[in-house]
């Protein structure tokens, strides 16, 4: 070998040594942060394992769902870009369009299947996990930090919400981005997080209404900062202002939707409180019986209303004692919490689990912060504390069907029907509906339509000249059935049935005078 052959042997030997080394520093920066975080890595990755573990098999599709992916479609394709969302169950107020642009992208990564849009939630609760974390421990510490993930980890209703697509899943992430954001501006004063909070809080109200709840905390801890200094209030009122501008901007669509339509939504709002369906009559057994909801579903126990009342007023005593501590976060939390369970205990409907969506991280963080006191203390109440949180696990985990019964299918069986009236549909003007749930046949709709033959739109006027009707329970007689969908097409005639999984479908036709 001659010399300048071995200069290059060594520069070759020379650039391994050095990748090697390289790599070799990578893996230990690794290995470090894994050995100093494996609690939360563990506990977030056995969180995931529940939101994702047989998604597709497992993931809700009924009429929401459909109606939902239906819209999300045809924005992918440009085809209309609404200025609304989903409508409310009571009042039927629109929600704002954001949820359907956020989540659009899951489901042109998935190739229009709908599960995407399951993914797309799945993920984006998973993102969550590790924003309460990251979040809990910059306001307060690492004990904090793992006890609420762990909560928020494992119980069944953020699971259960967080295994289907629908606006008001996504209401824990952005209530908490939204408190993030308002706290870090008061502490600040950075306009950029007056304009984010703004904006959080924007998204958060078009995906839940019941997320105005927040306003009250947000009055109450706003105005006390307002208050604390005269010679800066000029500047707060600015930045206020940025707040305020942040979240009519990006409410415009739905405003501009009003406008163009005679302030429908602002109407069916007024008529929603005036008819007494949006506020109760603010007794204190709703706020006690609210909050009683609140703890069976984030604890999968019963609850009475009298341990209910022992608890709150539990909480309502560490607040008034917070306030000689001073740990602001703490009692900001706590604002939050009671604030907004206040309003949402003034709503006199059922609490369904989805209602307190944006109440569940402030209460776990809330449950967290008391814990990690326990932790500063004796061998006993540390066991406490670890006890505390298998039973937690315990309860939950009974609920965890997914990891145990056979799945439902319900996007597969849609997929199914759809094909069956597909092969049968003989005609470009033909409709699609369903009994005894009206509005469940958007889902049949949807595989129709990306498939090519898009029945006419729900509650048309056109007359078609097939009808298809879906019978996912057992049915009253189809010719002569008051629904308006039947009645309006006004069939003679069955000329097809068919069974899919239990569920009929009949081909209806009518013979013109």
């Amino acid at each position: 070998m001659n010399g300048s052959q071995t200069i290059i042997v060594l520069k070759k030997t020379n650039k391994v040594k050095v990748k090697y080394g390289y790599m070799r520093r990578i893996f230990s920066a690794l290995t470090n942060i894994v050995a100093k975080n494996w609690i939360i890595i563990v506990t977030i990755a056995a969180a995931s394992f529940l939101r994702l573990y047989r998604l597709t098999e497992f993931a809700r599709f009924l009429g929401d769902e459909g109606r939902d992916a239906i819209v999300v479609k045809r924005i992918i394709i440009f085809e209309h870009f609404p200025a609304v969302g989903a409508p409310t169950s009571v009042g039927q107020v629109y929600l704002g369009p954001f949820y359907y642009y956020f989540i659009a992208p899951w489901l042109a990564l998935f190739k229009l299947d709908p599960v995407g849009l399951a993914y797309g939630v799945a993920v984006f609760s998973i993102v969550f996990l590790a924003v309460i974390y990251l979040l809990t421990r910059h306001f307060f510490n690492e004990r904090v930090a793992i006890i609420a993930t762990f909560l928020t980890s494992f119980s069944y209703v953020l699971i259960e919400l967080s295994r289907f697509s629908w606006n008001p899943n996504l209401l824990p992430l952005f209530s908490m981005l939204t408190v993030f954001f308002f706290l870090k501006a008061l502490k600040n004063k950075s306009k950029v997080f007056y304009f984010l909070f703004g904006v959080f809080f924007s998204f958060s109200v078009q995906l839940h209404y019941l997320a105005m709840s927040l306003a009250l905390p947000v009055l109450i801890i706003g105005l006390e900062d307002f208050l604390s200094n005269v010679k800066s209030r000029g500047e707060k009122i600015i930045n206020y202002s940025i707040s305020v501008a942040s979240f009519v901007f990006f409410m415009i669509p739905l405003l501009i939707f009003d406008l163009r339509h005679n302030f429908l939504n602002s109407r069916n709002f007024v008529r929603l409180f005036q008819s007494g369906e949006a506020i109760g009559d603010g007794k204190i057994f709703t706020l006690v019986s609210t909050f009683s909801d609140l703890n069976q579903y984030l604890f999968s126990i019963s609850f009475n209303n009298v341990l209910a009342l022992v608890l709150f007023v539990i909480i309502l005593v560490l607040f008034f004692f917070n306030l000689q501590k001073k740990e602001y976060y703490f009692r900001a939390f706590i604002i939050f919490f009671i604030g907004s369970l206040i309003v949402i205990s003034l709503y006199p409907g059922v609490k369904h689990p989805h209602y307190l969506g944006m109440l569940y991280p402030f209460y776990i963080i809330v449950i967290a912060r008391i814990l990690s006191d326990f932790l500063k203390r004796g061998i006993f109440d540390k066991v406490l504390v670890f006890m505390f949180l298998i039973a937690f696990l315990f309860l939950n985990s009974k609920n965890y069907l997914f990891l145990k019964e056979e799945p439902n299918n319900q996007i597969g069986l849609a997929k199914n029907i759809a094909q069956k009236i597909y092969e049968n549909v003989k005609t470009d003007k033909f409709t699609v509906t369903s009994l005894p749930e009206k509005y469940s046949d958007s889902t049949y709709r949807y595989f129709l339509e990306i498939w090519g033959k898009r029945p006419n739109e729900t509650d048309s006027m056109e007359k078609a000249d097939e009808l298809f009707v879906v019978c996912e329970k057992k049915c009253s007689p189809i010719i002569g059935n008051p629904l308006w969908d039947i009645a309006y097409f006004a069939p003679t005639e069955i000329v097809g049935e068919w069974r899919v999984r239990g569920v009929k479908i009949y081909k209806l036709t009518r013979h013109e005078n």
